[in-house]
C-alpha cells in the first residue's frame, strides 16, 4: 500500500511539474478546492517580505504562482501600488479574490488565471516574485523562462525567489541546487540570504547588463516557444 501511495505521489507531482497546462490545472484546482493547502494560508512575517519592500520602494509587482493571495495580502499595503497575481488554480485565485476583497485592496490588486510558463504579461513591473513556484520550473528551462520574462522587468528591477533547498541533512537537493545555480552564474544577484541551516533561500538577482549578454528579443522568442513545443 505504501509503496503504490508513494508511487502515485510522485506522478502527480511530475505531471504538475512536466504536464500539459489543462492537466496542470486539474490537480492543482482538486488540492486548492480541498484542505490540501489550508496550512499555507497565514505567512504574515515571512522572510521574503522585507525583501519585496526593500525592493518594491511602492512600486509594481508581478507574482508567478501565487497560489490564494498571501503576499497579495500579507505584504505592506503601502510598500506597493500596483500588484499581479498568475496562479494556474482558479479556485486557488478564488481565495485570493476574496481575500483581497476583505481587505480592501481590490483597487492595487488583480489576479490572471494561466499557467505562469506561457505566461505574458502587458506591462513591466520592479519586482517579478516567484515564491516557491520556482519549483515547478525544470532546471533546463529556468533560463529561457527567466530570459523571456527580463524583458518585463522595468530599468533597475529585480527578480525575487524564494525556495528552500536544502536536503535536511546539510546538504542541498541536486535539482534545486542546479536552479539556484543557473541565477549565480546567468544574472548579476544582488542578495543572497539563507535563513536558518535548513531554511528557505531568497535570492534577488536582476539580467546582467554587459552588451551581448543573455538572448537577443528573436533569440528570446524561439527559445520561449520551444517550452511550450
Amino acid at each position: 500500500m505504501y509503496i503504490a501511495e508513494r508511487t502515485l505521489t510522485i506522478m502527480r507531482a511530475l505531471l504538475k511539474r512536466y504536464g500539459p497546462s489543462k492537466i496542470k490545472m486539474i490537480l492543482w484546482d482538486q488540492e486548492f478546492s480541498g484542505t490540501h493547502w489550508d496550512f499555507i494560508d497565514d505567512t504574515a512575517g515571512d522572510c521574503v517580505y522585507p525583501h519585496l519592500e526593500k525592493h518594491l520602494q511602492g512600486g509594481s509587482i508581478l507574482d508567478l504562482g501565487c497560489g490564494p493571495g498571501n503576499t497579495a495580502n500579507e505584504l505592506a499595503a503601502t510598500s506597493y501600488t500596483t500588484y499581479v497575481g498568475v496562479d494556474i488554480s482558479e479556485a486557488a485565485l478564488a481565495k485570493a479574490r476574496k481575500r483581497t476583497d476583505e481587505n480592501g485592496r481590490g483597487g492595487k490588486n488583480s489576479f490572471a488565471c494561466s499557467d505562469f510558463l506561457g505566461y505574458r504579461p502587458t506591462q513591466q513591473f520592479d519586482v517579478i516574485l516567484f515564491r516557491e513556484s520556482m519549483y515547478h520550473v525544470p532546471p533546463a528551462k529556468v533560463r529561457p523562462i527567466l530570459d523571456h520574462f527580463s524583458k518585463y522587468l522595468k530599468n533597475g528591477g529585480v527578480f525575487i525567489v524564494r525556495m528552500n533547498t536544502t536536503d535536511g541533512k546539510g546538504g542541498h537537493k541536486p535539482r534545486l541546487a542546479a536552479i539556484v545555480g543557473v541565477m549565480d552564474a546567468d544574472f548579476d544577484v544582488v542578495e543572497k540570504n539563507q535563513y536558518g541551516e535548513n531554511g528557505p533561500t531568497v535570492i534577488v538577482f536582476r539580467p546582467k547588463s554587459k552588451a551581448g549578454e543573455g538572448l537577443t528579443r528573436d533569440s528570446e522568442s524561439e527559445e520561449f516557444g520551444k517550452i511550450h513545443a
